[in-house]
């Protein structure tokens, strides 16, 4: 079975989800981080393709990380220093050599069937799957073993992720497969797309 490596931040008013807190305000932009984290763990316990890793930043105290932890069948890590692509392999490393499929916590419109078919094509010969966001990175990325090739010296939160793992991937001789392309929550715009889709349940929009 794979393990899926959730990456997600400490809902701590001023550190999480920086960029809607002009238009959320310190409290509600830490709300919407513990809900949108709440659905990446049901999203990947409702996969069940293998257990489920809460990677936490700054630390695993908080008591959001407990109570998620009280509620759900995961463990909690600390995430490890050094930049995403650090994380991100450190993540690689933990799950080897079962292999991982690795997420955020900021694209809700991921599913649990895309879990599932990260793992379907892994096992039918796919060395990294990958499913793109519309903004040029990745929402998920999965893979057998850590490649540092795709995460090493990588322009994170650029426009350009997505396609330079594509790069890299290629020159690497990877199998490369692609989900269907999602989008993630870090501007207002997609805050509004959030509430309108309905994918936090009764979440309502507090912006002014």
């Amino acid at each position: 079975m794979l393990e899926v490596a959730i990456l997600a931040r400490a809902p701590v008013p001023g550190f999480a989800k920086t960029r809607l807190i002009p238009a959320l305000g310190l409290d509600g932009a830490a709300h919407l981080q513990r809900r949108l984290m709440e659905r990446a763990v049901r999203t990947a316990i409702e996969a069940r393709i293998g257990p489920v890793t809460l990677w936490c930043t700054p630390d695993a105290e908080h008591e959001a990380f407990a109570a998620i932890a009280a509620r759900f069948d995961l463990t909690l890590a600390v995430q490890a220093p050094g930049d995403l692509g650090d994380r991100m392999l450190a993540g690689f490393a933990a799950a080897s050599p079962r292999g991982a499929v690795l997420i955020g916590t900021d694209c809700p419109a991921l599913d649990a069937r895309d879990l599932r078919d990260a793992a379907d094509f892994l096992a039918d010969g796919a060395e990294v799957v990958m499913a793109p966001v519309e903004d040029g990175g990745y929402g998920l990325i999965a893979a057998w073993k850590p490649l540092p090739v795709l995460f090493r010296e990588m322009p994170w939160s650029t426009p350009w992720v997505a396609s330079l793992t594509r790069e890299r991937a290629a020159a690497a001789q990877l199998k490369l497969a692609e989900l269907r392309t999602l989008w993630d929550v870090d501007t207002p715009a997609d805050y509004r797309r959030l509430v309108e889709a309905g994918l936090l349940w009764n979440e309502r929009v507090v912006m002014g």
